[in-house]
């Protein structure tokens, strides 16, 4: 794989070599010379395993001006190197973008529609193929930057409306009528619930496209004929699953590329197809045809690679591989190491030489071992994570700041109403509280919990176990949740009881002195012993039971982060807060009384 990083400018002096920096170097020794350019990028080589989970810087170049034949060389010269030490190359990827476009194009690559070419021989006259892909969350960007330029998309059956998704951004908070269940004990009755949009949900993903069937439902008028937003939106959520499959372990459409599941993949991959040669616009044109193509163009290209790969690499008749991890043909393994890399450099685009000190410091730290980071620094995160954290500007939050830029990102920074009847250390006014104000301020605490977390987590399956279940709602509870309980979202039970339980610990171990309180090691140990509250429990979260494969398999994964996750965040909400209520208490004391 290979991407590239901007540089600064600026010609420096080494004192070891006794040279000037900060030139292009192409790898082929120092061009001293007055008329050498100084170099403004960086192109950096990435080679990741397909079976097994490593991955291997290989190297950099500084270029003044990257072209697609210039990498088309570096790549062939690379795979050339990896060649020579017993190294198998089945697949290149570069960006979705046109001069990613023009690399495919000069290594033999022919991205026509009808006629699509997927991969190149080399050595060049050689039997040796090699297959092209397209990293999905750049082509996502493009297909995201066509759908909302067009507005909207026609095929024979159905339309997508860009307007869908904005209003579906833009709902923020709706109170909504309907009949209760008769599961409730009131058939017929009538009642009213307020639903709360999640702005860090994916835009291209299940949730949206349950939301929308729901919210069409209940009757709004907004979204009423969202049919073909919702087959388009629910038809690439599928396709990002296929390119991103995260290990051996995953089930369905996000596991590895296998004999048992290829038919189905091959089946969407047809339908995806149909339905994107006879998409047009308003006006009738084919959008394979405008200027807006690339994105689908490279899902279609990624499709035939993919295929290919399972051909001469999975099928039984041609046993090499037993699966291949479909997340290595993306960049997220690159962007890792960049995003460590430019962390290293500092702020800003570095020098040649700060770029070259940082990348050697990092590539000591390398561990090529299976299944190991390629760097410390990467550790904590899965490749689910990078993916995700990826396509941050792939929300539905990025797309209301655009419609609504004053109106931002706003967290729930509000305390819930009835926290302060439970101040810790406050054993009188706790004995005097009705009992059923204790829980309604536990349940309060632990939705104000689950409504904070919920603004962070990127992924869709743990937002979903932070909330009520509720039959009507359940496929949707990602994006669309239940407020409100005095201000605050309803929690789901798994949430409520470790809020109680980190509520009881607090009041058990909170009376230390005022000196040790709110520092990290305190915390720490509050920490600890709700833990050790916690492991005689019944399970917790019965609907991730599957999703712990998502993560890193681990005990650091999804499923821990997110009980430590609600800990943390009641922790600080009530050492801070309580603060800032007793000393209210204090200052208004005839107020309160």
């Amino acid at each position: 794989m290979v991407q590239d990083m901007p540089l600064q400018k600026q010609q420096e002096w080494d004192p070891q070599t006794q040279h000037l920096t900060g030139f292009v170097d192409l790898g082929s020794g120092i061009l001293d010379a007055d008329e050498a350019p100084l170099a403004s990028e960086a192109i950096i080589l990435m080679a990741v395993g397909t079976s097994s989970p490593w991955a291997a810087p290989l190297g950099y170049f500084f270029v003044n001006s990257t072209t697609g034949y210039l990498l088309a060389q570096l790549l062939r010269q690379a795979i050339n190197k990896l060649n020579n030490i017993g190294i198998r190359v089945l697949a290149v990827t570069s960006g979705a973008t046109a001069c990613g476009a023009q690399t495919a194009r000069a290594l033999g690559i022919r991205m026509d529609p009808k006629r699509i070419q997927c991969t190149f021989h080399h050595p060049p006259g050689s039997a040796h193929s090699i297959t092209y892909f397209f990293d999905v969350c750049h082509a996502l960007q493009l297909i995201r930057n066509a759908l909302q330029c067009f507005q909207k998309i026609e095929w024979p059956s159905d339309t997508v409306r860009w307007q869908h998704v904005v209003e579906l951004a833009a709902l923020r908070e709706q109170r909504v009528f309907e009949l209760c269940s008769s599961k409730s004990g009131r058939s017929g009755s009538k009642g009213s619930y307020h639903l709360k949009v999640n702005l860090a949900t994916q835009l291209f993903s299940e949730g949206v496209a349950d939301a929308l069937e729901h919210l069409q439902k209940l009757g709004l008028a907004s979204f009423q004929n969202c049919s073909g937003t919702v087959k388009f939106v629910r038809l690439m959520s599928h396709l990002c699953d296929v390119f991103h499959g995260r290990g051996p372990y995953r089930m369905g459409l996000m596991g590895p590329l296998l004999v048992g599941n290829y038919t189905k993949i091959t089946h969407l991959f047809n339908e995806a197809k149909s339905f994107f040669m006879t998409f047009t616009d308003s006006m009738g044109r084919y959008i394979i045809k405008s200027k807006r193509k690339l994105g689908f163009l490279c899902f279609l290209l990624n499709a035939e690679s993919l295929k290919w790969l399972y051909t001469n690499y999975v099928s039984p008749e041609s046993t090499p591989s037993h699966h291949l991890l479909t997340y290595a043909f993306s960049l997220d393994p690159l962007e890792l190491f960049l995003r460590t890399l430019q962390q290293a450099c500092g702020n800003g685009n570095p020098t040649c030489t700060v770029f070259q000190a940082a990348y050697h410091t990092l590539l000591a730290g390398c561990n090529l071992a299976p299944g190991s980071p390629h760097h410390s620094g990467s550790g904590s995160m899965s490749s689910w994570d990078i993916a995700l954290s990826r396509r941050r500007h792939l929300t539905l939050g990025s797309i209301q700041s655009q419609y609504n830029p004053a109106h931002g990102r706003t967290l729930a920074t509000g305390y819930p109403y009835c926290a302060g009847l439970l101040l810790p250390g406050s054993a009188l006014s706790n004995a005097l509280t009705d009992l059923s104000l204790h829980v309604q301020s536990i349940t309060c605490t632990a939705g104000f919990i689950a409504e904070q977390l919920a603004s962070d987590l990127p992924c869709e399956v743990c937002v979903a176990s932070l909330f009520e279940s509720d039959e009507s709602r359940l496929r949707c509870r990602s994006v669309l949740y239940i407020k409100k309980l005095g201000g605050a979202s309803l929690p789901s039970a798994s949430v409520y009881r470790i809020t109680s339980i980190s509520e009881q610990v607090l009041n058990w171990y909170g009376k230390v002195g005022d000196s040790n309180k709110n520092t990290k090691l305190w915390h720490l140990s509050l920490e600890h012993k709700i833990f050790q509250e916690l492991l005689g429990e019944s399970p917790l979260f019965p609907t991730l039971t599957d999703h712990l494969f998502h993560g890193k398999v681990c005990v650091n994964n999804h499923y821990a982060i997110l009980v430590k996750e609600i800990m943390r965040c009641y922790l600080n909400v009530k050492t801070n807060h309580t603060k800032h209520l007793e000393l209210k208490y204090h200052c208004g004391r005839h107020k309160l009384k």
